[in-house]
């Protein structure tokens, strides 16, 4: 059976010095303003301490900084006298307990340089299998915390690989959240969201986010990713999903009505969403815009496919919006070629167009072969 996962670090922490150095977000500072220092001095985080003020999040307090600094440097002391201890006198197991040690404390505490360092050494000092995944996943959640993407991908292939060499089902389960998260981080929402719904039914990964956390984020991806037959049979009947959107209605109000084609009132909840949830969350807020104009485009699609041809005052009545807005909105998917169909506006009707398979197929082949050519010619060039 697995070890317990120590949270370390806490990642709640970056979401809310995230919110506080967000001017848009003014509404939410003083909850998340409390509760930043209040992380902080739960875990005596004098190093995470430095970097917030740095960011003018918290006002500075030199007896705190003072206190947690005095607090860490006996902790290390008395870590460090057990390690020296354990080097002279003991085995390697207990070596490996005390770098252990030493390494999660300073990972708590937020020195990321150090914790960095000492988790690396306790990973080569470490011989059980299941040890090294733990640490290694620590690692991970430092990149995460710190928003280190280098970090992050440099060892997530190391979890993969001592996973496949004997990991358990506990942490392969875990290691799917981690890279499901760092996938939707980078704006791979279909590989990411397909990782995330795996591990819906079988989640535990309760040191990177909270249960519901992680449903609403399931959600959300799945939401744009999935077909709509998928979206009935895995999300919208999913137990894990009933049992969390009384909490979180919007959710439910952007599934149901998406799948049900009540499209104005799912662009009202893409808009509540988009304010509520998008916009606050430090994973998600990079990536709103873009969320937003594929979930549009995703509902003109799913309307269009139904009809050859409809006016433009059809489309807008069934969207909530006005015919200009249509209008505007349509022309420009359209240039940019994500939807199939044509405006005729002298008559005010929407003519869709359905493309030919064989067509695309065609053009995918061109435009692969020329980027295939290009390469052999610039390799050419350099071998010659």
């Amino acid at each position: 059976m697995a070890e317990e996962i120590i949270p370390i670090p806490n990642l709640s922490l970056p979401q809310h010095l995230f919110t506080l150095i967000s001017p848009t977000l003014v509404q939410l500072h003083d909850n998340a303003r409390k509760q930043l220092l209040e992380g902080i001095k739960a875990d005596k985080m004098s190093p995470y301490y430095k970097l917030v003020i740095s960011a003018g999040a918290l006002t500075p307090d030199s007896a705190l900084l003072e206190s947690m600094e005095k607090d860490n440097e006996e902790e290390l002391k008395k870590l460090d006298e057990r390690l020296a201890e354990a080097e002279k006198q003991e085995g390697e197991s207990e070596i490996s307990d005390a770098l252990k040690a030493r390494a999660n404390h300073l990972t708590r505490i937020g020195d990321k340089e150090r914790a960095v360092a000492a988790q690396k050494l306790a990973l080569e000092k470490t011989p059980g299998l299941g040890s090294r995944i733990d640490i290694v996943l620590t690692l991970i959640r430092l990149g995460f915390f710190f928003g280190d993407n280098g970090l992050i991908t440099e060892n997530l292939p190391k979890a993969e690989r001592f996973i496949e060499e004997g990991g358990d089902w506990d942490r392969r389960n875990r290691l799917k959240v981690y890279r499901g998260l760092h996938m939707i981080s980078i704006r791979q929402l279909k590989a990411g969201g397909a990782l995330l719904l795996d591990a819906l039914s079988t989640f535990t990964a309760t040191e990177l986010t909270t249960y519901n956390d992680f449903v609403a984020l399931t959600i959300i991806i799945n939401a744009l990713t999935l077909k709509r037959v998928d979206l009935k049979k895995r999300l919208i009947t999913a137990p894990e999903v009933i049992s969390v959107l009384p909490e979180i209605p919007i959710l439910g109000d952007l599934l149901n009505n998406l799948y049900d084609c009540h499209y104005a009132k799912f662009f009202v909840a893409l808009a509540t969403l988009e304010q509520t949830y998008l916009l606050p969350s430090r994973l998600l807020s990079p990536h709103t815009r873009y969320y937003v104009r594929e979930m549009r485009i995703l509902a003109y699609s799913q309307l269009l496919e139904s009809y050859r041809s409809l006016t433009l005052e059809s489309l807008s009545g069934a969207f909530g919006v006005s015919v200009e807005f249509v209008d505007s909105e349509l022309s420009r998917f359209i240039a940019n070629g994500r939807l199939h169909c044509t405006i005729d506006k002298v008559h005010g009707i929407v003519e869709t167009t359905r493309p030919s398979l064989k067509n695309a197929q065609y053009d995918k082949v061109i435009k692969q072969g020329d980027v295939l050519l290009n390469s052999i010619q610039r390799l050419s060039k350099v071998l010659y």
